[in-house]
């Protein structure tokens, strides 16, 4: 067995002697805006580079320019382990001495719970590009390595800052580090919520330096023009749907296990996606369906083959037997390369190529799962939307298929892509007329739980009438989907008080990261179905809704601000239906300017717009387009620099490591501890609960002491538990 091995998650790079990547005249300005900027001794700053606008690479490129070839340390913050590999790779790939004239070589490493560990951090680090929850836990392991320092701080996806763990990390570096210069990298920074704007504007207190919109990267071919087509599957899915079931879809973009797999499993309309390719083939060209579960990647990939299609599938959530973690899947990585190089037609996928991927020569992708998140929507579009000039196409095709749900849910349709003008678009013509469609789902679901809880329905009649019909709602979106609250005039001052009181909240049970563990959820909703609603028998009509409540605290934890709130009563809503004004300016096919003067023209003479809008911009935003954001940048320079890997100590790495490196001396941990966890009888024992398991099926091989707190991968520090205690001890002892 080698002690020492490669670690390779960090770095050791020599820049190669070769002209830097040519940039497009939008990286160019924002390299000057940011130049401008960096003349101040700190800044807190925004660049915004919608949809594949190259904002990794332009970061980059200006860092090794700026930060590491002046001596300068670079931390770079992410969510997500694909976005920390794609900017390593970026630093890596385009280190170039035409860039870097004063500094022969970079340090980088990738710090997160697949890559290296905070505790191997050394000070000689020039490049950290650290994931988000490895940081927040322990924000102090990056002590050493900022004391001191002159650092340039970027957070990518800097939309996400305003969730308590991002400011707790900001805190902690702007009070550690000699000093700071924070860079943000979004694609859509603000939403139509002037509270969440007020949230980020206070973190990136000098506000954006530099943006350039998406009709610009369209119309100069940087990104490919977006020609959505719509398949009607002909297949109904409504008849199994509940009431719950239709909220469930809505809040949470979860489509019930049996509905998914109805469709994963329905012959008809899988026949129908591959043949809607197989009649298209050459206009498609290579195309990435996206599937609704595992099952259906599957048999989907079957069909595509048995008609001669040369596809595959890639899914998510491949998990180690023996440790339970997640971890990079190789076969994934092999199907991805192949479809890079051309041997694979469609690569269907689950949950995998939404961001952090970018796969220039889609030339369609297939919608072949239905959502109600924004978010996915303009994700899963993007993947085909690299430009002639960005290695991709001219035009795009998103090729949506549309089954019959008898209009109970509220999808969202990248026809929200208007050909006159390919911008993306949630808008809130379409968003309003989905808030309006919901209230009515509510309504009905709350006199439902009224009725299931056995409360005497009498006492809704004795309510008059307009106390029945909701006063308002706080509408928002997670990252999880949006979420409606009804407000009545029974409830009104109660979500007022809790709204005002969620920071306190937060305090009270030490909650500063955008996931609030479940246990911690429960004990959340619980303080606030007591303090605020008077308990679970308060006889509050409408009744306490525990969702309401989850979504409410989800909100809070991501965004850190309130959530807003529209009036409803008073609003005419023939004249506040946007599917009207929608259809108008499609059936007369207005361009540009007829559709800026249509909308100027319902402003104006329309009063309770105002009312209900309270802005113009708000309001030509809601019709008009929101851009969202998506991961992806253009290829690099083909440079090629010298990289090599320093050694580590092979008990340094954990066991999904090491089991690729040394598949023998893996063998012979997992062997060797899993014999001392038997009892006499041959059963196995979980070393934290005693529970006795006859197979290795629900346990796992964990760490006494965390190697997130220098815990090394050695039989006297392994142990073996079950999944749950697993899963409950954390890496906190």
């Amino acid at each position: 067995m080698a002690t020492m091995v490669e670690n390779k998650n960090c770095y050791l790079v020599k820049p190669a002697d070769k002209e830097p990547p040519q940039l497009y005249p939008h990286q160019t300005e924002a390299l000057n805006a940011l130049d401008s900027i960096n003349r101040k001794d700190s800044f807190k700053t925004i660049v915004v580079l919608p949809t594949g606008g190259g904002k990794t690479l332009t970061a980059v490129y200006w860092l090794l320019k700026n930060a590491v070839d002046n001596g300068k340390n670079v931390l770079w913050l992410a969510h997500r382990s694909l976005l920390l590999e794609q900017a390593a790779d970026t630093f890596i790939r385009n280190a170039s001495t035409k860039i870097m004239v004063n500094h022969t070589g970079l340090k980088c490493r990738i710090v997160s719970g697949k890559h290296d560990s905070p505790v191997n951090i050394e000070n000689d680090d020039n490049i950290l590009i650290c994931g988000k929850d490895s940081i927040a836990r322990r924000p102090e392991q990056l002590d050493e390595w900022l004391k001191g320092e002159d650092i340039y701080f970027v957070i990518d996806e800097a939309h996400h800052a305003v969730a308590r763990s991002y400011r707790k990390i900001i805190d902690h570096v702007f009070e550690h580090a000699g000093s700071v210069k924070m860079l943000g990298l979004t694609a859509t920074p603000f939403r139509t919520n002037e509270k969440e704007k007020g949230a980020l504007l206070k973190i990136f207190e000098d506000d954006i330096c530099y943006s350039v919109d998406l009709n610009t990267l369209i119309k100069n071919t940087i990104l490919a023009y977006p020609i959505p087509i719509n398949c009607d599957t002909k297949q109904r899915f409504s008849g199994q749907l509940g009431v719950k079931d239709i909220k469930a879809i809505q809040n949470f973009d979860q489509l019930p296990t049996e509905i998914a797999e109805y469709i994963a499993s329905n012959k008809e309309r899988n026949a129908f996606i591959v043949k809607t390719y197989v009649e298209s083939r050459e206009k498609f060209g290579q195309t990435i369906v996206f599937a609704v579960n595992k099952d259906h990647a599957f048999a989907l990939s079957g069909l595509f083959k048995k008609s001669g299609i040369a596809a595959d599938y890639i899914v998510s959530d491949t998990r180690d037997g023996f440790t339970g973690i997640t971890i990079s899947d190789k076969e994934n990585d092999r199907k991805i390369k192949q479809y890079k190089n051309g041997k694979l037609e469609v690569l269907i996928n689950v949950n995998i190529l939404t961001e952090g991927t970018d796969l220039p020569q889609t030339h369609t992708v297939f919608l072949a799962r239905p959502t109600t998140s924004k978010v996915l929507m303009t994700q899963m579009v993007g993947r085909a939307l690299r430009g002639e000039k960005a290695g991709g196409t001219k035009e795009a095709y998103i090729v949506s298929f549309i089954d019959d749900w008898d209009d109970k849910i509220a999808w969202e349709s990248p026809e929200e892509l208007d050909n006159g003008d390919p911008e993306w678009n949630d808008a809130p013509a379409d968003y309003n007329h989905k808030q309006l469609h919901l209230i009515s789902i509510s309504l009905i679901e709350e006199f439902a739980r009224i009725a299931d809880d056995n409360v005497d329905t009498s006492a809704i009649e004795n309510i008059p009438s307009i106390e029945r019909i909701p006063i308002g709602m706080y509408v928002f979106e997670t990252f999880r989907g949006s979420h409606q609250i009804l407000v009545y005039n029974s409830n009104e001052e109660i979500y007022k008080n809790l709204i005002e009181d969620l920071p306190k909240i937060f305090d009270i049970f030490d909650v500063d990261d955008e996931e609030i563990p479940d246990q911690t959820m429960s004990d959340m909703v619980e303080y606030c179905r007591d303090q605020y609603f008077g308990g679970a028998e308060s006889g509050i009509f409408p009744p306490f809704s525990i969702k309401d409540i989850i979504m409410l605290l989800q909100f809070y934890a991501e965004k850190a601000s309130e959530p807003e709130f529209i009036k409803i009563d008073e609003i005419d809503r023939n004249k506040l239906d946007a599917a009207t004004a929608a259809r108008e300016i499609i059936e007369k096919d207005m361009r540009r300017s007829k559709e800026s003067a249509f909308i100027q023209g319902l402003w104006d003479t329309e009063p309770i717009l105002k009312i209900f809008y309270r802005s113009q911009l708000i309001f030509k935003k809601m019709i008009e387009t929101e851009l969202y954001r998506m991961q992806g940048d253009f290829e690099t320079s083909e440079a090629s620099p010298d990289v090599t890997h320093p050694k580590i100590d092979i008990a340094k790495l954990p066991l999904h490591e090491i089991k690729f490196i040394d598949p023998a001396y893996y063998s012979h941990l997992t062997e060797t501890v899993y014999s001392a966890a038997k009892n006499e009888d041959g059963d196995y024992v979980c070393a934290r609960c005693g529970e006795v398991f006859s197979d290795r099926r629900f346990l796992q091989i964990d760490h006494i002491k965390a190697m997130a707190n220098g815990g090394l991968t050695v039989l006297d520090n392994l142990q073996v538990l079950c999944r749950k205690c697993n899963g409950e001890k954390g890496d906190k002892e």
